[in-house]
């Protein structure tokens, strides 16, 4: 029992950085021009090099911070080799932010090669401690959880949606710009187990669902065409006796269900199934990830996969995002959500760009002759099903 294999996500002994402009798009370079961009590539990663020098890391420009008016803000000084028209004083202005611990690139190809990648401690510590109010786990454990509309309590969740670097490589692995979240943002918080109750058995996430039981699963294998992605965010630090995910990590190749014999979710999802029959497959051929709290775990959603099994005193958290196509039907409606954002005090602190990612994730339209129209739900409809 409890014999997957740990596959270790180290802490990282140090981030990059991105340079964010005041509208939250940041300084991109590439190789001869400067400009401010919405996508998290390779262009947006720069260090520090020296005092009041930055070094753009893909491409090895170094860069000067001419300090500003406002506090913490600089423009930057190029070279004039790199572009003998650039002018520093139209240059807008940046902050540094915390960034990614390696090139989005290198993420990129593990995430081609494995059908899944980490992202270590890749949100900044505030937003992480953010999440962690929202949730009411670690430093806000015994606070009284809130669970409607994650995103409109804290700003920490809307910038977690909308971070950058793993959008980019989602959107990049599915091989479309246009995704969306396919159910609103939401925390996991697993308790300690006591032996006895429900727990959740293998499957592949929406919109294939099998082995859940669900309707709606897609009845075919996919091939190269990619529906789903989960975007895991570790908002406690990840282990296995803390109830990290269980994965069977490269099984999204298989393209087909996990198999019976492990225990699938449409079983475990009886009531009293468990007391019954114990726990579902916890052997060597499953692999367990365990990473710092602040990391980022995607994974293609036909890959094997279910919740471990906490076995401490201490809560373990985690936020989850399935992302899909814009051409896959939703898994829950995302609109009361973002209207409860728009009207959060959340909003007000998010920057133009995440206001902007976050409508376009959770925004669900269709295009008719008049126009573009959101998709929202029949409440009156709804109801009547209902009963």
């Amino acid at each position: 029992m409890f014999e997957e294999r740990e596959v270790v996500i180290d802490r990282p002994s140090r981030n990059f950085r991105l340079l964010e402009a005041m509208d939250g798009s940041f300084a991109s370079y590439d190789g001869s021009q400067l400009k401010c961009t919405s996508e998290g590539d390779d262009s947006i990663v720069w260090d520090e090099h020296g005092e009041d020098e930055l070094i753009h890391v893909a491409t090895g420009i170094i860069v000067k911070k001419i300090a500003s008016g406002s506090s913490n803000r600089f423009t930057l000084d190029l070279p004039s080799q790199s572009d003998p028209s650039s002018d520093s004083s139209q240059s807008p202005e940046f902050k540094e932010t915390h960034g990614p611990a390696e090139l989005p690139s290198h993420y990129l190809e593990l995430l081609n090669n494995n059908g899944w990648v980490c992202l270590a401690c890749i949100l900044d510590p505030k937003t992480l401690e953010g999440l962690e109010l929202v949730a009411c786990t670690d430093r806000y454990e015994g606070r009284t959880r809130v669970r409607a509309h994650a995103i409109a309590q804290d700003v920490a969740v809307a910038r977690t949606v909308a971070e950058p670097i793993s959008l980019w490589l989602i959107r990049q692995y599915m091989g479309i710009p246009d995704v969306r979240l396919s159910h609103s943002p939401a925390m996991a918080v697993l308790t300690k187990d006591d032996g006895q109750r429900d727990v959740q058995g293998w499957h592949s996430d929406f919109p294939y669902h099998w082995g859940t039981g669900h309707i709606g699963q897609v009845p075919t294998p996919s091939g190269e065409t990619v529906l789903g992605v989960q975007r895991n965010v570790c908002v406690s630090d990840f282990c296995k006796e803390r109830g990290a995910t269980a994965f069977k990590l490269g099984s999204h190749s298989l393209d087909r269900p996990p198999p019976d014999e492990w225990g699938q979710a449409r079983r475990y999802a009886r009531r009293g199934y468990r007391s019954q029959q114990g726990l579902p497959y916890t052997g060597p051929e499953a692999d367990v990830v365990e990473a710092p709290g602040g990391s980022i775990i995607l994974y293609d959603s036909r890959t094997w996969h279910r919740a471990g099994v906490n076995r401490t005193e201490k809560p373990r958290s985690a936020m989850l995002q399935a992302m899909t196509p814009m051409y896959v039907f939703p898994k829950n409606d995302t609109s009361v959500a973002f209207r409860a954002y728009r009207q959060s005090d959340a909003y007000a602190q998010s920057t133009k760009r995440e206001r902007l990612e976050i409508q376009r994730l959770m925004v669900h339209q269709f295009i008719g002759p008049g126009g573009e129209f959101a998709i929202g739900p029949d409440q009156e409809l709804t109801q009547s099903l209902q009963a």
